[in-house]
């Protein structure tokens, strides 16, 4: 099984949990509801989670509700750690290239940080 974590920055704050304090009710309660499914599942559905390709081992967590779209973005670490860095609503048909920039800049401060002793 899998465990879903949320990245925070160096003054503690969560990039995930502000983004979905600026959710309704009902659309943050669907991004939660598929993030257990990703913590239960063996095996999940692509249409909730994702690889990119060529994004240096980003995943993307999908999520849609009514006519919005949804998406979180994370990494991997030791194979069943998710940390997820960033997520922002879905207004084209490719993943913003920015998003998908922040998301490896982000995985790459948290690997940094973890390695200090």
């Amino acid at each position: 099984m899998r465990t879903v974590i949320f990245f925070r920055l160096p003054n503690g704050q969560s990039p995930i949990e502000s983004f979905l304090d600026s959710l309704t009710g009902k659309q943050a309660q669907k991004v939660l509801w598929v993030l257990q499914i990703i913590e239960e599942l063996e095996s999940v559905p692509r249409q909730y989670f994702k690889k990119l390709v060529d994004s240096e081992g980003i995943w993307e967590v999908r999520i849609q509700f009514g006519s919005d779209i949804f998406r979180l973005l994370g990494f991997f670490e030791n194979g069943s750690l998710l940390i997820l860095t960033n997520g922002f609503a879905k207004k084209t048909q490719k993943t913003p290239p920015q998003e998908i920039a922040l998301a490896i800049r982000r995985k790459n401060e948290y690997l940094a940080r973890s390695k200090k002793p």
